[in-house]
Formats: structure tokens, C-alpha cells, sequence
């Protein structure tokens, strides 16, 4: 058992309103410069929807991520072999259209146009080029058009449902749509790590947080291609790739990370996990159906005496533990079973989770065209909710409908019990019904209501400590030993030596 310390996340789709508030705070403070104007290192896509970049999911477009072997995995569009093919041209390289051209207003013509008679206009001026734009396409460009043509319908998830259901889909009174917040999963196998031939990706060993050393990067980009989820950009004025790094700095003050810092609906939750690093090529090696329980195995329990033995064995401090003990994404993730990985199947492991949305349910019709709106039921079953199973399970499961059934049959069991504890106008045996299926039990209802909607900012974000000053002092002993200078420079004798 090789226990190390993951930083993660959870969002509770159920709570975000779509305010692109933390696009906002990452984008001021990290992407406001030149070369990353078209870089959202967090930004939030309407679903159904193609996303951004458009049908990032689609890796047969892409060729993100990695692909079983046998028992072992490689990349699905980059790699040694596959990278020196494709080191002039790439294919599966998303273009700055795929993305949206930035651009900005040039005002300045509204005070300085001459007198006439027309009425002057600031144009649309491309950012990369200079040169006057028409507006095609921005980052959130289908924000609430959930249903249109041009991006619901192009929606990679329905893949798995018949014309009929799909046309379904799209009757207006039975349309809905969510929002799906995104920022670099910080994955356990990043399949951007693996495809840098420069070395210039990497994960760091005291919170699993993946960084790219600007230094050593040659922008050969192929981690832009093998990001699935394509959180690794390229900055065409540096010449640099960049992604979310997390917040790095503010967490090693104690601080959460901008995006969450800033987040309207309280949706985001981070802690650590304690995680066994032997399994990794097993969990990303085994069988599609297996993804997600897999993933969910190799965490483990912060408070088992043997995973502590084990995790101090590996150098996990006492106060890493502590708050892996604390923390709020164990518990949506291990301890309640509530909280899913976003595409499982691209074999990464990612370390972002997100508890589904609790959808409106479906209006039926009668055999005679007449809508029924009205249910039996205070709460509509499950079966009715307006996006299919195999939608919601395309996101989340990697096709586990049964899974994701599961996990609604417990937030509905919280609904339930909350709604029956409050007014008391619930049936009693429709409650205790429900919470036997789904195995939540009162106090387990009152403790996820707690944390879901009562939660102060100290039980969200349960950061531990870095030690960074540990890192450091391991870094000079090490060069110290081998006679070299912190930055592996040979020492030079003293004089007379």
C-alpha cells in the first residue's frame, strides 16, 4: 500500500445557478493577460450542449485521453510513437475556432468617428489578430439555449438514446437544462503528464496538484491534445501551454482557490483524500462497467488505523490526516456514495466530483393529447425526470444507468425525509419506503441537508496544511549530499581546500 494525499473536489450541480461568477475571479486572476485571452480555466457549460471547446467530449474528434491495452492503457492520441507522427501537424489539435475567437469593442471609434450621418459603431477588433471580427461563437455562447439545434442537439451524450427518445428530448414542455461548472480534474493518471515528451508536466507529491513548469515546456502541445477534458491550453504569445494550477498559492496560505472562494450558490466543496497509488494502473486498466467503483476503491478511509500507519510510513503528515478525516469530499464521495467523476471511460481518474442536479420531472400525456401536469405524488418518481438515465449516465458513469439511478434514490430520500421533518404533510411509509431502498437512514439525511445547504465556509473547505517547508528542506538535504547548490549546481571548493 502506497497511501498519498490528493487535494479534491465536489460540485453539487443541483445548487449552481450559472452565474459564471468563479469564470470571472479565475479569468482576473489568472488568464488577463495576452496569449490567454481565450483561455477559461474555469468556465460553465449549459447541458444538454456541445460545451467548450465545442464537443470536447467526442473523442473520436479529439483523441483525448487513454484506451485499454489488455491490461495496461496508453494514449489515445498522443504518446511517443504517435506524438513524433503528428509533431508538424496534429489533427486532434482543437483550433482557436474550436474554442471562440476573443475579441473586444473599439470604442474609441464612437468619440472619434467623423461627423456624418450615421450613427457610429465601436466594431468587434480580434484580440490575436487586430483585425475587425464578426462574432461567431464566445465561451459561453450556448448559455441557457438548452434545446436549440446548433448545440443541444449536437450534445455527444445522446449517443446512447434511439431517434425517439432523443426527439423526445426536445418537445418544449419537456426540455430542461443544467449547468456543469468546469476546472481542471487534477487527475490521478493525467493523461497530459504521460503525453509531455519535455517532462514539463508533473504532479506534486504533497497534494496531487498538477503544474506545468514553464521552463522546461517546448510547446509541442500534445498535452492539449491529450487532456479529454481539454483544461491544458496553449498561450500563442509565450509560447507556453498553461492550466488551472488549482490556486496553489492561495491554498498553500489556507486560502480556497478563487473559483470557489467566489461561487454564488456554494456549490464547490474541497478536502483531501487519502488514496493507494499501487491500484492506479489497475483502476485505469479494468473493464468500462468497473470505472467507477473501481475509482471509488482506491480512496481510502482516513480514519482506518492501518491506512494511518501506512500514510505516516509514506511521509503523509499528521495534520494531512487530520483534515482527510474532515473532509466534506469524503463524505459526498466514500462515506454518502452521492457524488460522481465527470467521463470515467477516459480513464484519467479525475479528482473532481459532482453530485447530479435533481431535474423537474416530465409531463405526461394521456391518449388524448391532454397534459397531465398533476401527480399523485407530492414528489415525482425518479422515472419521471425529464433528462433519461442514459443521458445523466453518459456524463457521469461511463454508461451505468443502475449507479446513477442510485444516487437520486438517496438525494430523493433526502428531499423526503427534509420535507416530512419540516411540514409533516409527507406519508410516512412513502418515506420509510424510499429511505430502506436507498440505505439512508435519518441521521445520514440530517448530516448531507447540513453539509448540502447549511454548511459554513470552514466545513466546505477543509484545506490541509502543505508543508512546503518540509519540501524544501528535503530539496537542500538532498543537494547538499550529492556536494550541489539548491538549484544542482556543483559547489565550488573554498579557497585553500
Amino acid at each position: 500500500m502506497d497511501v498519498r494525499a490528493q487535494v479534491s473536489m465536489v460540485f453539487h450541480l443541483d445548487k449552481c445557478i450559472g452565474c459564471h461568477t468563479c469564470s470571472v475571479a479565475c479569468k482576473n486572476i489568472w488568464t488577463d493577460r495576452r496569449g490567454a485571452e481565450y483561455m477559461w480555466w474555469n468556465n460553465v457549460e449549459t447541458k444538454p450542449g456541445t460545451g467548450y471547446p465545442t464537443k470536447w467530449e467526442d473523442q473520436d474528434i479529439y483523441k483525448g485521453g487513454w484506451e485499454k491495452n489488455g491490461n495496461s492503457v496508453s494514449l489515445k492520441g498522443a504518446g511517443k510513437l504517435k506524438g513524433l507522427k503528428n509533431i508538424f501537424h496534429n489533427p486532434h489539435m482543437p483550433v482557436l475556432e474550436d474554442y471562440y475567437h476573443p475579441w473586444a469593442y473599439k470604442y474609441q471609434d464612437l468619440f472619434t468617428a467623423p461627423e456624418g450621418d450615421d450613427q457610429p459603431i465601436g466594431r468587434a477588433v480580434s484580440l490575436v489578430t487586430g483585425e475587425p471580427i464578426d462574432i461567431k461563437s464566445g465561451p459561453n455562447w450556448d448559455d441557457d439555449l438548452s434545446g436549440t439545434p446548433d448545440y443541444a442537439r449536437k450534445d455527444v451524450n445522446f449517443k446512447d438514446l434511439s431517434p425517439s427518445e432523443q426527439e423526445a428530448m426536445f418537445q418544449l414542455e419537456q426540455m430542461t437544462f443544467h449547468y456543469l461548472p468546469r476546472i481542471c480534474n487534477h487527475c490521478l493518471n493525467p493523461a497530459c503528464v504521460g503525453s509531455c515528451p519535455s517532462g514539463a508536466l508533473y504532479k506534486r507529491g504533497e497534494d496531487g496538484v498538477v503544474l506545468i513548469n514553464q521552463d522546461r515546456c517546448r510547446a509541442w502541445r500534445m498535452c492539449v491534445t491529450a487532456c479529454p477534458y481539454k483544461k491544458s491550453y496553449y498561450n500563442w504569445h509565450t509560447g507556453k501551454s498553461e492550466k488551472c494550477i488549482l490556486c496553489y498559492p492561495r491554498l498553500e496560505s489556507g486560502q480556497a482557490p478563487a473559483c470557489m472562494h467566489s461561487c454564488v450558490g456554494r456549490i464547490r466543496y474541497l478536502g483531501v483524500m487519502l488514496y493507494d497509488a499501487d491500484k492506479i494502473e489497475a483502476v485505469a486498466s479494468c473493464n468500462e462497467n468497473e470505472l467507477v467503483q473501481k475509482q471509488l476503491d482506491i480512496y481510502l478511509d482516513p480514519n482506518d488505523p492501518k491506512v494511518i500507519e501506512e500514510a505516516r510510513k509514506a511521509g503523509v503528515h499528521d495534520s494531512t490526516i487530520e483534515a482527510a478525516q474532515r473532509s466534506p469530499v469524503y463524505k459526498f464521495v466514500k462515506e454518502w456514495g452521492i457524488a460522481l467523476p465527470l467521463h470515467p471511460e477516459f480513464r484519467t481518474i479525475p479528482n473532481l466530483f459532482y453530485v447530479p442536479p435533481m431535474l423537474p420531472a416530465m409531463a405526461q400525456v394521456d391518449g388524448d393529447g391532454t397534459y397531465q401536469t398533476a401527480s399523485e405524488k407530492m414528489f415525482p418518481g425518479i422515472d419521471q425526470n425529464r433528462l433519461p438515465m442514459k443521458y445523466l449516465a453518459s456524463l457521469f458513469t461511463a454508461g451505468d444507468t443502475a449507479r446513477v439511478t442510485e444516487v437520486y434514490e438517496k438525494l430523493m430520500s433526502v428531499k423526503l425525509h427534509r420535507r416530512n421533518t419540516t411540514v409533516g404533510d409527507m406519508s410516512d411509509e412513502e418515506v420509510k419506503e424510499l429511505m430502506a431502498k436507498s440505505k439512508v437512514n435519518a441521521d445520514t439525511a440530517d448530516a448531507i441537508f447540513r453539509l448540502t445547504s447549511l454548511a459554513t465556509f470552514e466545513e466546505r473547505f477543509v484545506i490541509p496544511p502543505e508543508h512546503r517547508e518540509e519540501s524544501i528542506e528535503m530539496l537542500e538535504a538532498t543537494a547538499d549530499a550529492k556536494g550541489e547548490t539548491g538549484f544542482g549546481f556543483k559547489m565550488r571548493p573554498e579557497r585553500g581546500a
